[in-house]
């Protein structure tokens, strides 16, 4: 990004990447084996450690982990998945990629999360699951939306694509997303995230079966791992058990993924802390709301969103560009999927508006764990002064 005219040059995010992932990573390739293999399975475990899980499973990315969640709940044609139409395009593409149909619905305006009485409303004897988005990091309402799930006998599949590190409360004590309380939890490891493997993503769930067959899906449908038959004492003979995928993670990138779970604790206290800097300074604000945090959830802020009131004397776009004059990197609201041209013939008459104003009003300041008080302060200086001349 080219610096600003007063000589800044902040980005909207960066990995949180040292000396430690190149050495582990440089371990995986003198060993020989590098594809997926016992580091990845070491990545599961630690994985499925931190946030509580029996299972955790390793694939390519957060859209392959919610296409095999689809998948291994047998949810296809015909059958209809509950889903908001604020977040990333991925969450609808994989339930079409499945041959069902989404269903978009409306959120919570202080949380971007989907409303709980919104999905219920949406039900009919079509519907399979609910796939709750965990928005930027802010848990949803999981605790109403278990309830109407087992009211009315449907699945619920957690994107928690931002979500690592989040916890929520339903009444019985703090916990991390992706426990599961749900049937499944799925997970993105992209550099946006909190932690990455350059490309990957993760399932979690309760179910040793469910898991089970997740590994086979990831892997051709292949009935034994690599790891598990070059390791035996004995001739084996694999199985394709069923017409599957190759959506595997490679041992480079689980060792990548291992030295971003060492500073995982670190990185989420520093995200909160500069939020709470943010929320501080930009709180008092008139034309800026900073984000809500309900009582049953505490966010990793995966990205800072703040809100222009309807009312202000300048719009979201103006905001980003006398940002970006500054060397400033800020990006728009999360998207509107009903609203992009792949849907637009799809969806037919969708009224959200709800969803359309938090998605034109919304923009994500910049929010990484390197980002110095310096940094920071240049940046909430930047909006302050443009909010005063707008």
């Amino acid at each position: 990004m080219a610096k600003g005219a007063r000589g800044l040059n902040i980005p909207i995010t960066k990995p949180y990447l040292d000396e430690r992932e190149q050495e582990l990573v440089a371990e995986v390739i003198a060993s020989g084996w590098v594809t997926q293999g016992p580091r990845v399975e070491e990545f599961e475990r630690r994985f499925a450690a931190y946030v509580g899980a029996p299972h955790a499973v390793a694939v390519t990315s957060c859209t392959t982990a919610l296409h095999l969640a689809l998948l291994v709940l047998d949810i296809g044609a015909g059958d209809e998945v509950i889903i908001p139409s604020m977040t990333f395009i991925a969450t609808a593409n994989t339930i079409l990629q499945a041959r069902a149909t989404p269903v978009f619905v409306e959120i919570d305006p202080r949380t971007y999360n989907v409303a709980p009485e919104a999905v219920e409303a949406a039900i009919t004897s079509r519907t399979k699951a609910i796939m709750p988005v965990h928005q930027i990091g802010l848990p949803a309402d999981m605790g109403a939306l278990l309830d109407i799930a087992a009211r009315h006998d449907v699945k619920i599949i957690e994107d928690a694509a931002c979500a690592i590190g989040s916890e929520m409360d339903l009444g019985d004590g703090w916990e991390k997303v992706g426990a599961p309380r749900g049937d499944l939890a799925c997970f993105s490891l992209h550099p946006r995230k909190l932690i990455t493997t350059g490309e990957g993503g993760m399932l979690t769930c309760a179910d040793e079966a469910t898991a089970a067959r997740l590994r086979r899906l990831r892997h051709h449908g292949m009935s034994i791992s690599d790891a598990a038959r070059h390791s035996s004492s004995r001739v084996v003979a694999e199985e394709y058990v069923d017409v599957a995928y190759n959506y595997r993670m490679t041992d480079m990138q689980a060792a990548m993924g291992l030295g971003q779970m060492e500073k995982l604790g670190r990185i989420v206290e520093r995200r909160r802390q500069l939020a709470g800097r943010y929320g501080e300074h930009l709180g008092e604000v008139p034309t800026i709301t900073t984000p809500f945090e309900p009582s049953y959830a505490r966010s990793n802020y995966q990205s800072y969103c703040v809100r222009i009131a309807e009312d202000a004397p300048y719009c979201r776009d103006q905001l980003m560009q006398g940002l970006l004059d500054r060397g400033i990197s800020s990006r728009r609201g999360i998207m509107t999927i009903h609203r992009e041209p792949a849907y637009a013939s799809l969806c037919g008459a969708v009224e959200l508006p709800s969803t359309e104003r938090a998605s034109d009003e919304t923009l994500l300041l910049p929010l990484y764990p390197q980002m110095t008080e310096e940094e920071q302060d240049s940046v909430i200086r930047a909006v302050v002064e443009l909010e005063r001349v707008a």
